[in-house]
């Protein structure tokens, strides 16, 4: 599967296109596109990749992504009844429509912000996740009015976190993008098992130091903090579907529960056991 560019039809002059409750959790799909795309999705529990971020959502996510900023589908691997809703905007729409114009300043920034990836949360995901639910169902001069409500909720709210600490550049050549789809899709299919940087090294057709040098150029970290990080986040899913500590620890690819505690508490700032508390507290 190479990485995927989607681009709204040129045929169509509307700067929107919505992709009602689309099923892609069969396919590992990591992609990029020059519309700003807005994803909500309910009833899943799964891994969110956007650029260099990989965390974890629970239950449900709304997140709005800017312009050709990679990321791997919402409902990879997602195996309960779920709903998503996708908005794709293209960036013209904030170029020649939202930019010039001062009573839109706000959604201006907010696009502006959306080079960060942002993930809202609270009342404000609660809110918009109902009134994307409802987009399919209305003709186009609602849909498009709609769509500005949707931009001016989100832009006038405070429930959300930035997914980089800087805005996220895609520098990637064709053939860049190849080599991170390459191993990404390896340690989507192997995060379990032990793999050696020698072994991605040898995939890229590059030396070991070469392979370190540009991966860490590529992506802003090590291939091994990023590995763990992978780990992590599917410990994560694993912990919230029941799994103990231990067994989470070696279906993850750890061998050691020292280890992996180390790793876990790194990268979320809590210890495996305690995660798994607070979030089993909640119900």
């Amino acid at each position: 599967m190479k990485v995927q560019l989607e681009t709204i039809s040129p045929e169509t002059k509307s700067p929107f296109r919505l992709l009602h409750d689309p099923k892609l959790n069969h396919l590992f799909y990591w992609h990029f596109h020059p519309e700003y795309e807005l994803v909500y999705i309910e009833g899943a529990s799964a891994t969110r990749h956007v650029g260099n971020h990989i965390s974890t959502y629970t239950d449900s996510d709304l997140v709005l992504i800017g312009s050709n900023i990679p990321h791997l589908n919402f409902d990879y691997r997602v195996g309960t009844s779920y709903r998503q809703e996708v908005l794709h905007i293209k960036p013209s729409f904030k170029d020649g429509f939202v930019g010039p114009l001062p009573e839109l300043r706000n959604i201006d920034r907010l696009m502006d912000l959306a080079k960060y990836g942002i993930a809202f949360t609270g009342r404000t995901k609660t809110e918009v996740g109902a009134l994307m639910k409802q987009l399919h169902l209305l003709p186009p001069f609602d849909f498009f009015m709609e769509v500005i409500r949707i931009l001016k909720t989100l832009s006038g709210s405070r429930d959300f976190e930035l997914l980089h600490k800087t805005p996220f550049i895609n520098s990637y050549s064709t053939k860049e993008q190849r080599r991170i789809r390459e191993i990404y899709a390896l340690i989507d299919a192997r995060y379990h098992e032990k793999i050696s940087v020698d072994e991605v090294a040898s995939l890229c057709n590059l030396s070991k130091a070469a392979f370190c040098r540009y991966f860490k150029k590529a992506t802003n970290s090590t291939f091994i903090n990023f590995l763990n990080q992978y780990r992590i986040s599917q410990a994560k899913r694993l912990l919230l579907k029941g799994k103990n500590v231990s067994e989470t620890c070696f279906e993850c690819g750890f061998e050691s529960l020292s280890y992996f505690n180390r790793t876990f508490k790194k990268v979320t700032g809590e210890n495996p056991s305690d995660f798994k508390k607070r979030l089993f507290g909640r119900y």
